[in-house]
């Protein structure tokens, strides 16, 4: 958390994860053109840099898309969605030069405004065969671009979550996009069915981990608790909270959290208030909740991020009876100091 603006808050560990980004980016990139060269040697620089860029944005957009569900499904992938930010720009980067290239190698050449030239050169949109792909490429990108320059926590405070989140969901609608500019475009042309098979497993491992981690969000969601008669939940034995850490409860359609922090439980809302992160799945770090997301902080005891930060969340109230655990239900006002329940 800061108290200003910056253009990118470095850290050690970001420093690492783009280095690892721009290693990965450079040894694809080398790989890809050295293959082409040897196996397709008359090749142009235009083509083999329009392919180059758009298979690399394609990959890192499967790579993007998998890091939500890998994180429900795994905590050891969390570290990817800390920084998944930078991998979302640099995505972005590729496929806009292999759109500014491809408009540049298609459409400069005639009379006609090159970004009128794509969208009027070919509106076959009734023909398989001869789908004008390029204009859904266009689309995808200008998605990408949205998203991309509001990747920031400055877009997100004055948007408000909700609109910012909305945008950044998009990203489906654009990956769909992407999907058919590949299909409809150069796929038509490849005789080789290896593409078809790459393009189609990626498409299906990305529905199978977002299945899977739908899968076990239910289940959260369907547990099922035993009311007491004023109105307290038992919800898990004590020793089933590791220190510094909470496990989640659905109850009444809202994720609750219950953490253990100097051998006292408190229950906080589990949703937090920069991007939707689920506190729950956090630790206590320097006696303050911190979300596993992008680092948000709430003491235990209110749900208040601690000064000069103004964030709140709503806070319950927490019995231990005999090594038992109830949870009452009924949320109090955001940043309401409860006193938790000694262990």
């Amino acid at each position: 958390m800061s108290t200003a603006y910056s253009a990118v808050g470095w850290n050690r560990q970001k420093k690492i994860y783009d280095g690892w980004i721009a290693a990965f980016c450079i040894t694809y990139l080398a790989l890809f053109i050295s293959l082409t060269l040897l196996f397709n040697s008359e090749a142009t620089f235009e083509t083999i840099l329009i392919r180059s860029t758009s298979t690399l944005a394609v990959l890192l957009l499967h790579i993007i898309l998998s890091i939500g569900p890998l994180t429900r499904l795994n905590k050891k992938f969390m570290p990817l969605l800390y920084n998944r930010r930078h991998l979302g720009v640099t995505m972005f980067s590729f496929a806009a030069v292999h759109g500014i290239f491809s408009i540049i190698q298609f459409h400069s050449l005639s009379n006609t405004n090159p970004f009128l030239s794509l969208f009027l050169s070919n509106t076959n949109y009734g023909s398989v065969p001869a789908f004008p792909f390029q204009t859904l490429g266009f689309i995808a990108l200008i998605i990408f671009f949205l998203m991309a320059i509001t990747s920031h926590d400055f877009w997100l405070h004055n948007l408000s979550p909700i609109v910012w989140k909305t945008l950044h969901m998009f990203v489906y609608a654009a990956y769909i996009l992407v999907v058919m500019h590949v299909m409809l475009g150069v796929i038509q042309y490849e005789k080789n069915p290896a593409f078809v098979l790459i393009l189609f497993t990626g498409s299906a491992s990305l529905i199978i981990l977002h299945l899977l981690a739908g899968q076990k969000e239910r289940k959260i969601d369907k547990m099922k608790f035993k009311l007491k008669e004023d109105g307290f939940v038992y919800v898990c034995e004590a020793d089933e909270i590791e220190d510094s850490r909470a496990k989640i409860f659905c109850i009444d359609q809202e994720r609750i959290a219950v953490y253990r922090h100097e051998n006292k439980l408190y229950a906080i809302h589990n949703v937090c208030k920069h991007q939707g992160g689920p506190l729950g799945e956090g630790k206590i770090v320097d006696g303050c909740i911190t979300c596993p997301w992008h680092g948000y902080q709430y003491l235990p005891q209110n749900g208040q991020s601690p000064p000069p930060f103004k964030e709140k969340v709503s806070t319950y109230d927490v019995l231990v009876n005999n090594n038992k655990v109830w949870l009452n239900p009924t949320a109090y006002a955001e940043g309401t100091e409860r006193k938790g329940a000694s262990l």
